[in-house]
This record gives C-alpha cells, sequence and structure tokens, in this order.
C-alpha cells in the first residue's frame, strides 16, 4: 500500500481553501488516499465547488435576462416590499446595474437571509449606477389604495434615478402590469430571473426592515423588530391589546379592531 507523506490535516486544510482548478489537481493526488478523513474532505469540497457553479450560473442567467430585455439600453429594475403588513410602510427600490462587475449574491430578497441580504445591499449601494429608495406612508395606503400607492412609488423612484442625470430606456417591473410609465416591462418572477429587479428587491427589504426595526423602539409591544409589520398571530394579539399606532395601516386592520387609536 503507498504511503501517505502529507499529514491528513494538510490535505483538508489545502482541500477547504482549493477553488475549482486547485480542486481538479488535487483530487488525482488524493484520489488513492485511503484515510477517511481525506476522502470527507475531498467529497466536501466537491459539493463546495458544484454549489459555487451553481451560483454562478443562477447569477449568469439573471444578468442575461437583465440584457436580453435591456438590447443594449439602459434599464432601471423596480421592485416593492411590503404590501401585505398591517403596519408600516410600502417601500420600493429602484436599481441601475452596470454591465461590470457582477454583483454577487443578487437573488429574490425573500430566498436570502437577513445576513446575505444586507451583505448584498452594501454592495449594491457602492456599485450601482444609480439606486433610489421610496416609503409610502400607511396613511397614503389607507386614503388612496395599495395599487394607486403602488404607481405613486414606482413614479416616484423612477424620478429619483432620473434626479441622479440617468434616464432609463426601460423599466423593468417585477410582476403584472401597472401601465405607470410608458417605458414598462413586466418581468414575471423577475425578483428571482432578472439582476436589477432583484437588487431593487434587496435594497428596499434591508431598509424597510431596518425601519420597521426603529419602529419597534417607538412602538413597543407589537414585535415590530420580529415581524415587520406582518400579521404575526403575535402582532395581532398586540392590537387586540393596545390598539393601533400610528403606523398601522387601518384599512387593513377592520377585522382585528373596529374603532382604535394608540
Amino acid at each position: 500500500m503507498a504511503k501517505n507523506f502529507q499529514t491528513a490535516a494538510d490535505i483538508i486544510a489545502r482541500l477547504r481553501a482549493a477553488d475549482a482548478d486547485e480542486l481538479a489537481v488535487l483530487e488525482r493526488t488524493v484520489r488513492a488516499d485511503t484515510r477517511k478523513t481525506v476522502q470527507g474532505a475531498l467529497r466536501t469540497a466537491r459539493k463546495r465547488i458544484d454549489a459555487q457553479r451553481a451560483e454562478a450560473a443562477r447569477l449568469d442567467a439573471m444578468y442575461e435576462t437583465q440584457e436580453r430585455i435591456a438590447d443594449g439600453r439602459v434599464a432601471v429594475g423596480l421592485d416593492e416590499v411590503g404590501r401585505g403588513p398591517l403596519a408600516g410602510p410600502l417601500t420600493v427600490g429602484a436599481v441601475i446595474l452596470p454591465l461590470d462587475p457582477r454583483i454577487q449574491g443578487i437573488h429574490d430578497s425573500k430566498q436570502l437571509s437577513a445576513e446575505a441580504r444586507e451583505e448584498c445591499a452594501a454592495r449594491i449601494r457602492l456599485e450601482a449606477a444609480a439606486y433610489a429608495i421610496v416609503h409610502i406612508p400607511p396613511r397614503d395606503i389607507d386614503e388612496f389604495g395599495m395599487t394607486a400607492c403602488l404607481k405613486t412609488a414606482f413614479s416616484r423612484a423612477v424620478r429619483e434615478i432620473e434626479a441622479q442625470g440617468i434616464i432609463p430606456d426601460v423599466v423593468l417591473l417585477d410582476g403584472n402590469p401597472l401601465r405607470f410609465d410608458p417605458r414598462e416591462v413586466n418581468v414575471v418572477k423577475g425578483d428571482a430571473t432578472c439582476a436589477s429587479i432583484g437588487a431593487a428587491s434587496i435594497i428596499a427589504k434591508v431598509e424597510r426592515d431596518a425601519l420597521m426595526v426603529r419602529f419597534a423602539s417607538e412602538y413597543p409591544g407589537y414585535g415590530f423588530e420580529r415581524n415587520k409589520g406582518y400579521g404575526s398571530e403575535e402582532h395581532q394579539a398586540a392590537i387586540r391589546e393596545h390598539g393601533l399606532t400610528p403606523i398601522h395601516r387601518r384599512s387593513f386592520c377592520t377585522s382585528f379592531l373596529q374603532d382604535a387609536l394608540f
């Protein structure tokens, strides 16, 4: 039986640090190594590289969708968060991405952990050609309704982008048509398939979540730091016990409380 001249710890350390090219070389070296710890580390390294390749392919597909729709034109992606909560604003993000560098980690914001969203949002704010975030307060949602507020928020976000000196040729929107802008192009599941829409969903989600955490300090007892204004059991119970705060959407809360004001 061939002798192993490297310690298992040395090989495992190299496997953990190896990129795809380095792993291909190491595989030939350690394939015949019979030590279980080495073979386990090799399997783990293969899975890590496979996951990296899958993630790279997913991100490539998001940028390719963006480039195909834009067709060489300047495109801004938009997405909203906070359509369904009982409290807090409707928030819209707008992002124009450069073709290079490609921003790692862009995805549908709902598919990312809070930590991953915050890290990606920081990269987006740093690398984006332009970005904007717009909040629509609960009182406007109650007065004008969600559809009107969505149109207002998207329109404001586009104007804020244009105020930064970039005039988009294409306005990419996730989901169904709103017809708020003649440049509008709708992309089904755009937050998961189109890079700039995904980026917009991330910065909007991070900004709104941070705002709800601040509201949790201003209006304690509702769990806003955890539920972000959505109708969790904890939140519904707090409404029944304490009433509504100024950041609640009264039109969304009629089934819990008919006449309450904090």
